[in-house]
């Protein structure tokens, strides 16, 4: 059964080179020691997030590899790493992996590594929706960080600080795991999940190469950013170049609406999420004055199919999403348009 909360003012959630050849080694066990936030939200006109340090939380989990994940995104199988000894945001140039199945070398770009079906096709370029397009665009890329994503406050959206607070509260059963951040746009979660040191490993992806190149502008801008803990990878959400169950947890923020089958997207979530692994994305909800528009599921779906950007009508239909794909556990928080759920992988 899903559950649903909505912020009001007394909402406050409980936590909120040498050449080489390496082949992905199995996991081990590390210890981190993190510190926890408890997270207000009010609900106005703009919302906002008020955060206090609490007690620090001793982590101490079964960590994977931070080099055993990647896969070849044809045949899903693990991938041999050639060129460095280990994957960081400075090891992708230079850097290429291959797949001994297929038979084909992906190569390390040098902002990311390239991970689509397609990488290394001279003749032949996929033709993506409207919506993805959009977001490959170097003006898109740039602004993104810019002005419009500032402007997704008049939709009840906190802010991606204030957001990266309430998701604590969902993260909070595979803290010290790994992380994807899926369609990660600019890298704006990419980047304070790798400064929190709450994650061993922090995968940034995306399918447009102008944001991958913008969140590796910003890593070199700033001072001491651990980029031992962050890698870049081009890929199709719908085709994730992971080996099956090896993700301790992914986060979508403000993605799935631009996703071109959300469907086909949370099933590779679910795929590569291990066993009581979290899914958790953000999105916003077109319910309350909008239900009174005539039409408006076969507008929405018109709309889909012309641009390849969706909208969601009510609550139900991502539950209804995330338990077809073989997630359960639903669950979401709302602020007027805004929605942030989540979803786990059954143990």
């Amino acid at each position: 059964m899903a559950s649903s909360i909505t912020l009001s003012s007394s909402f406050l959630p409980s936590q909120l080179s040498n050449s080489s050849r390496v082949q992905f080694k199995p996991h081990s066990t590390s210890t981190f020691k993190l510190t926890s936030f408890a997270t207000k939200i009010r609900a106005s006109s703009t919302a906002f997030a008020e955060t206090k340090p609490t007690e620090p939380v001793i982590v101490e989990k079964d960590v994977r590899s931070s080099k055993n994940i990647l896969a070849c995104p044809i045949c899903y199988e693990p991938v041999t790493l050639i060129g460095a000894t280990v994957l960081s945001v400075d090891s992708a140039r230079g850097s290429s992996l291959h797949c001994s199945t297929c038979k084909k070398t992906y190569s390390g770009k040098e902002t990311h590594l390239e991970l689509t079906v397609a990488s290394g096709s001279k003749e032949y370029g996929d033709a993506m929706p409207l919506a993805t397009e959009f977001f490959r665009t170097p003006f898109m890329s740039f602004l993104y960080e810019r002005g419009w994503r500032q402007n997704f406050v008049w939709g009840g959206f906190p802010g991606p600080e204030k957001e990266f607070e309430l998701m604590k509260d969902y993260l909070k059963p595979v803290l010290g795991g790994n992380i994807l951040d899926a369609s990660c746009g600019s890298g704006l979660f990419s980047r304070l999940f790798a400064k929190s040191g709450l994650f061993s490993l922090v995968t940034a992806l995306d399918y447009s190469e102008n944001m991958l190149q913008q969140c590796y502008e910003f890593i070199k801008q700033e001072e001491n950013f651990p980029k031992e803990n962050l890698i870049l990878v081009r890929a199709d959400i719908a085709r994730l170049p992971f080996i099956s169950g090896s993700l301790d947890a992914i986060h979508a923020g403000a993605a799935i609406h631009c996703w071109p089958s959300p469907s086909a997207a949370v099933a590779e979530v679910s795929r590569v999420l291990r066993p009581g692994g979290v899914f958790v994305a953000t999105t916003y909800i077109l319910d309350g004055h909008f239900s009174f528009i005539p039409f408006l599921k076969p507008i929405s779906q018109t709309f889909a199919q012309v641009s390849g950007s969706n909208f969601f009508l009510s609550e139900r239909e991502l539950e209804d999403v995330c338990r077809a794909c073989g997630l359960v556990d639903f669950t979401c928080t709302r602020n007027r348009r805004f929605v942030m759920f989540s979803a786990t992988k059954p143990s």
